[in-house]
Order: structure tokens, then sequence, then C-alpha cells
């Protein structure tokens, strides 16, 4: 898969205000932040496998990170990216993911407002993992 990072970008964007729901797929009856991942992954051409079986907390969630690689994303570094997936591990065993759309926010489906939102990336966060979509080949 080679995906352009501002297209995965606005691929999340265009998914703002979609409702959220708990393992919600698809983007007309709600999505989780796996969903948004998966649903902005498959708008863009690729071919997500998400993980199934996971709950709001989770103790060990080191089973569904090889998913993202298997996803077409690769682990990223370095300064945050357009385009990039972010794992942030938020108090209480919870992680979160969000997509991030432009220097210094994020597209995420927010479970309080319940639907996916466009907010800054609140800098309390823990970056936990990180991947970015497989760079445009050249020619």
């Amino acid at each position: 898969m080679s995906v352009s990072s501002d297209a995965l970008a606005d691929a999340a964007l265009a998914l703002v205000g979609c409702p959220f729901r708990l393992h919600g797929r698809d983007p007309a009856t709600g999505l989780d932040c796996v969903g948004l991942v998966s649903a902005a992954l498959a708008a863009v051409g690729a071919q997500p496998i998400a993980p199934t079986g996971y709950g709001l907390r989770n103790l060990d969630i080191d089973q569904w990170l090889p998913l993202a690689g298997q996803s077409g994303l690769l682990p990223a570094s370095g300064p945050l990216g357009v385009g990039d997936v972010v794992l942030i591990a938020l108090p209480n065993c919870q992680h979160h993911l969000v997509i991030v759309t432009d220097a210094g926010n994020v597209v995420h489906a927010h479970a309080g407002l319940r639907r996916v939102v466009r907010q800054p990336l609140d800098p309390a966060w823990r970056i936990y993992a990180r991947w970015r979509a497989e760079p445009l080949s050249e020619g």
C-alpha cells in the first residue's frame, strides 16, 4: 500500500461528525477510534485489519499492535506528521487512536461527545506508539 499522508488526514477529516459507537466500523451507524482509523485507511484504498475483542479499558494491548503493520502502516518517529496514526495512553488503562490532520490537531472518535471530532492534540496525552502510511513511491 502506498498512501499519501495528506490523503489519510483528509479521509479522517471527512469523517468528522460521524456518530460514536464502541466497536463501530460504519460511518453511517458509528465509529470508535479503531473504526475511525479503519474507515480512513479504507477510504484511501488500504485494506485495514482491525482488532476485535477490546473494551474501553485494556490492561494489555500488545497483541493488537502488529495489526498496524498488517494494515500497511509503518512505525514512525521524530516530530508528529500529517496523517500519522497515534496511539495515546490515557489514565485508567485506556488507549485511544487519533489521526494527525495538521500541526497540533487530530481527528478522533470522542466517546464523551458521542461523535468524531477534530481538536487540538492534548499535551497531557502520552504517546504510546505511532505509525505513518507508507510513503508514495517516486516515479
